[in-house]
């Protein structure tokens, strides 16, 4: 049986015009791609879940969005016509956009087996950082202090870029200076740009 939110309806009756044929029919949609979805307010707007979240819809002053939880794999599970649809939902402002309730059952009843299946996104794993340039001033004031730059060469590449960024962020040449100088200063006593903060041991 499926599980209707009576906040569901009062977020569809308070929507633009435009909005609400929008909302009813991706609720009904949902609704028979899945009969066992239960509805709820997520980040105040309607969420259908399903062993887990399947989708979402919220309606703005010019557009309605739908989106699919686990879009890339249901993007590879389904008919063209069906993948192309998960994109173009993503921003409605008319019901004329919306594709057809077969497309969207198709959607939802792939992304329901999904969850059932247990299947997850995989994270793709961000590309590191390339390591920050130290700028010039600093590579000299960091030369006259030798026991500065051997801290600062053993430092992590994060600890490196937040004194660097810390330093490259200074608008007037007074600050950046101060800066610079604040930096050796810390570095000579290894510490890290944000040592106040961290915990005592």
């Amino acid at each position: 049986m499926p599980v209707t939110d009576p906040r569901v309806d009062a977020y569809i009756d308070k929507a633009a015009a435009f909005a609400k044929p929008i909302l009813i029919r991706l609720r009904r949609a949902v609704h028979k791609g899945c009969p066992d979805v239960v509805e709820t307010l997520k980040w105040s707007v309607p969420t259908f879940e399903h062993q887990g979240i399947l989708a979402g819809m919220a309606a703005f002053k010019a557009h309605c969005i739908f989106n699919v939880w686990k879009a890339p794999l249901v993007k590879a599970q389904v008919s063209k016509a069906a993948a192309d649809a998960v994109d173009r939902i993503g921003r409605l402002e008319s019901v004329n956009e919306l594709p057809s309730d077969a497309v969207l059952v198709q959607i939802i009843k792939k992304a329901a087996a999904i969850n059932e299946a247990g299947l997850k996104v995989p994270r793709v794993p961000k590309a590191p950082k390339p390591p920050a340039r130290v700028p010039a001033d600093l590579k000299a004031a960091l030369a006259r202090r030798p026991a500065a730059a051997t801290n600062f060469a053993a430092m992590s590449p994060s600890h490196k870029r937040e004194y660097i960024e810390w330093i490259t962020e200074a608008k007037a040449a007074e600050t950046r200076a101060r800066r610079v100088s604040q930096t050796v200063t810390w570095v000579g006593e290894g510490k890290n740009r944000n040592w106040k903060y961290e915990r005592q041991k």
